[in-house]
């Protein structure tokens, strides 16, 4: 009998902004993202409980990194925002249906 076995890895990496992410920080965060990617993630968690102000700039980034993400075989979860006004734009945006959204970080 023929058995092949394969033992797939993957990490999954934690970000989580706790400053404004908006038109002035959302470069950073991308150049971040892009780095993390170079180096091999493709699973991400963005934690955005801290996070007290996303706009639509921050929102492309996140788009991007999804998009990236998935073409590396990858996925990109959020977790839940505690900021009223970030809740606001994921749920105006349908943000909430096109990433998994988590309460928290899951524990390792």
């Amino acid at each position: 009998m023929e058995i092949t076995v394969t033992e797939q890895l993957s990490r999954t990496v934690v970000v989580a902004p706790k400053e404004r992410i908006d038109a002035f920080s959302a470069p950073q965060l991308r150049e971040k993202f892009d780095a993390l990617l170079v180096d091999g993630a493709s699973q991400f968690i963005v934690d955005l409980s801290q996070t007290p102000f996303l706009d639509s700039s921050g929102m492309a980034v996140l788009v991007s990194l999804l998009k990236r993400a998935r073409q590396a075989g990858g996925d990109v979860k959020l977790v839940k925002p505690a900021s009223e006004a970030v809740q606001r734009i994921l749920l105006l945006t349908r943000f909430d249906k096109v990433f998994d959204m988590l309460d928290s970080v899951p524990a390792n």
